[in-house]
């Protein structure tokens, strides 16, 4: 059942509107949101939404209770590719838990907010920015690890990373809904722009796993599919920066294990024909992030490894 949670009009005629999917089944009371679409361009929620449903309408009769489905918190975003909220210049996810009485993306978040509270779990899911390119994870704060990291665990993920919170996360959805009691995981998955098919399938097993391990879920989930994830706490990960400027060249992948030394790849000078840096792993570690868009200035983050 298709259900609105928030509506406006714009200028010319056209309409800011905000839509859910709610699948229910059975006599359970638990709820499960699953949440994308925060910024306009991370689509690899837009696959896992539409497979994730469709898996389990196939299967119906194996639910017992409710999900909630919320492909796109940030329509107009979607619409053009943008990460932010189009004409407000603004970063949805850094307004949260919004304002009903302020502007019209305020007014969002807030009917966001309203209307998730309660849920037994949400599962936010992004992409990375169109730079970076990361292993399926889950991003959980110092202060809500203890809660969250046993959940996260049954995602099917690669990698958990548990991070002090900065005060910028305290105007994030998942911090809006876990300090109302409603625990909430971030997922981060892919590169900007993309769609990465063998990551979303992953997730959605990882998805119907975790609603198996809740009790909603009667259907059959493949154990021997579903990753341990690696588990990084406190300052375990080593961030490799550019030393200099140029074009980053790299053949290498995420999801492996580095030792110190391995190349990450060049900075190279097109207009010279010289290589001006070589990338050499700092340390020897668990590589789930690199950078994939080439262009780099120095500076620029080129790769995240998760110190062994």
């Amino acid at each position: 059942m298709i259900k609105t949670v928030f509506e406006r009009s714009l200028p010319v005629g056209e309409t800011f509107s905000i839509k859910k999917n709610v699948i229910s089944n059975g006599t359970g009371k638990k709820r499960v949101c699953i949440v994308s679409g925060t910024h306009g361009d991370e689509l690899e929620g837009q696959f896992i939404c539409f497979q994730f449903q469709k898996e389990i309408l196939e299967e119906i009769d194996c639910l017992d209770g409710t999900i909630e489905v919320y492909p796109a918190l940030n329509p107009m975003g979607i619409d053009s590719i943008s990460r932010g909220i189009p004409n407000f210049d603004l970063d949805m996810n850094r307004i949260f838990p919004g304002d009903p009485q302020g502007t019209m993306a305020e007014q969002a978040a807030a009917a966001i907010v309203e209307d998730i509270k309660g849920a037994d779990m949400v599962i936010d899911i992004h992409s990375s920015n169109i730079f970076l390119r990361e292993v399926p994870q889950v991003r959980i704060s110092e202060m809500t690890a203890d809660v969250l990291v046993p959940w996260a665990r049954h995602l099917n993920t690669d990698f958990i990373w548990v991070h002090g919170a900065a005060t910028v996360l305290e105007a994030t959805l998942a911090h809006s809904l876990n300090t109302r009691d409603t625990p909430t995981l971030v997922v981060e998955l892919g590169v900007g722009m993309r769609i990465n098919h063998y990551y979303g399938k992953k997730m959605v097993l990882g998805l119907k796993n975790l609603i198996a391990k809740m009790g909603m879920w009667k259907g059959a989930v493949d154990q021997s599919a579903i990753t341990d994830p690696i588990v990084s706490v406190g300052d375990q990960v080593s961030f490799v920066n550019a030393p200099a400027s140029g074009i980053f060249s790299t053949e290498t992948h995420n999801e492996r294990i580095v030792e110190v030394g391995d190349s990450l790849g060049q900075i190279i000078s097109p207009l010279t024909g010289e290589v001006i840096e070589d990338i050499k792993a700092p340390c020897r570690g668990y590589l789930f992030t690199i950078r994939a868009y080439p262009v780099c200035y120095e500076g620029s983050l080129l790769a995240r490894i998760h110190r062994i």
